[in-house]
């Protein structure tokens, strides 16, 4: 019995020992309640009074003034647990639960810690995205006022084109819009960078920045392969143009009377010849500006269409020389005998042969297509001799007669 008494006395001596602290814990954890709530109500409060709402709204962070409320509610309740993780390890300590106490006094310092550099790269993002967005507005008016879009328009293309495409109101201002957001990224990606250098977190801020870092040294040539390719396309439609007018000039389109039994015009030729040089100006310009990126992929890209483009300009040649001349020859022979039939028959093996030349000149399936040229010449050819063979049989005969008879009077006259 003793030994119970002493017991519980010695229990209830401990309690009334720990009694001062556990109503000072208790007491704490009423003070962080009240004090977090008020933090979070003046807060919430304090940010729809000063019009911070219409700010995220206005700054594009927040699509209407509901959204903003509730983004500033849970800036408030963000602030309510903050004062509850500040409080929370003092309460752990009063009852002694250090060894919870002690990891989130190491949190919560490291937080505090990383707030100033959080707070120092949102200052800077925020001042760089301003200062980029000032820039592009700027950028863009100039270009707006100078009509860039117009000069650009006229310098790429012809004027029926030009009027036959006119842009809608939507779609005006393109290049002026594309260019002005090209400078505004220039202006922002060294901005991240320092902002993400500030947050001084290695694990994942050195590896965007060494992007960020290739991506800020590739703008130079970016913007000089842009450049040339501008002025090639520029160029090559002037010179494009040129041309088109000085074969137009030499009366070149005058072959396409030969084309055709009717005499109609059917092709452009001036035309035709004068978009082949622009498009192999073009050509040559985009490859040097793949060049100019220094890109291994697309420098052996660019390696393999200059290298290629002779093959498809001497297939080109071949083709055209097979269309110009079948027409020609063809409508020669309809003229000369009288039958449609037999000048459609040459124009159109001239023709083919021409599409298999150029096939095997652009060295696509060679193999492929020399054997099915052959057959086809094959076929053409069996099918020729069935055909007068058997159904032209008494046809031959009565030529072959009349050749006989003639070489037997020449004879005679000898």
């Amino acid at each position: 019995m003793n030994d119970f008494s002493n017991s519980v006395s010695t229990g209830f001596n401990s309690f009334m020992g720990f009694l001062p602290t556990l109503l000072g814990a208790i007491a704490l954890l009423v003070v962080a309640w009240i004090v977090a709530i008020l933090v979070r109500k003046a807060a919430q409060k304090g940010l729809k009074a000063v019009g911070f709402g219409r700010l995220l709204t206005k700054w594009g962070l927040t699509n209407s003034d509901e959204q903003a409320d509730s983004t500033i509610d849970s800036i408030g309740k963000v602030l309510y647990y903050l004062v509850w993780l500040i409080f929370l390890p003092g309460i752990l300590g009063m009852l002694g639960l250090n060894a919870i106490a002690t990891p989130i006094t190491n949190m919560l310092n490291s937080v505090l810690a990383f707030i100033p550099k959080l707070f120092a790269a949102a200052v800077i993002l925020a001042i760089g995205v301003f200062v980029g967005r000032f820039v592009k507005n700027l950028v863009y008016n100039l270009l707006v006022t100078v009509n860039i879009d117009k000069w650009i328009s006229k310098m790429t293309s012809s004027s029926s084109e030009a009027e036959e495409a006119a842009p809608t109101q939507s779609e005006k201002m393109t290049i002026a819009k594309v260019l002005a957001n090209v400078v505004y990224v220039i202006i922002l990606v060294p901005i991240i960078t320092v902002a993400l250098e500030t947050l001084q977190v290695r694990s994942i801020s050195e590896p965007i920045i060494m992007v960020l870092n290739q991506v800020l040294a590739a703008i130079p040539n970016i913007i000089v392969a842009v450049i040339l390719v501008a002025v090639g396309v520029v160029l090559a439609k002037f010179v494009g143009d040129l041309i088109t007018g000085l074969l137009q000039g030499t009366g070149i389109n005058k072959l396409n009377k030969y084309l055709k039994s009717d005499g109609k015009m059917t092709i452009d030729l001036a035309k035709v010849l004068g978009q082949i040089v622009e498009v192999v100006l073009i050509v040559f310009f985009v490859v040097e500006a793949l060049n100019v990126l220094n890109l291994e992929v697309l420098n052996t890209i660019g390696k393999a269409v200059i290298a290629y483009l002779p093959l498809v300009l001497s297939a080109l040649i071949i083709l055209g020389i097979g269309l110009i001349g079948g027409s020609l020859l063809g409508n020669f022979i309809t003229k000369s005998t009288g039958s449609r039939m037999s000048g459609e028959i040459v124009k159109y093996i001239l023709i083919v042969m021409a599409v298999f030349m150029g096939l095997n000149q652009l060295q696509f399936a060679t193999s492929i297509v020399n054997v099915a040229f052959l057959l086809i010449l094959g076929g053409l050819s069996v099918a020729f001799a069935i055909s007068f063979g058997i159904g032209g049989r008494e046809f031959a005969k009565h030529q072959l007669a009349r050749l006989e008879a003639k070489m037997e009077k020449e004879d005679k006259t000898k």
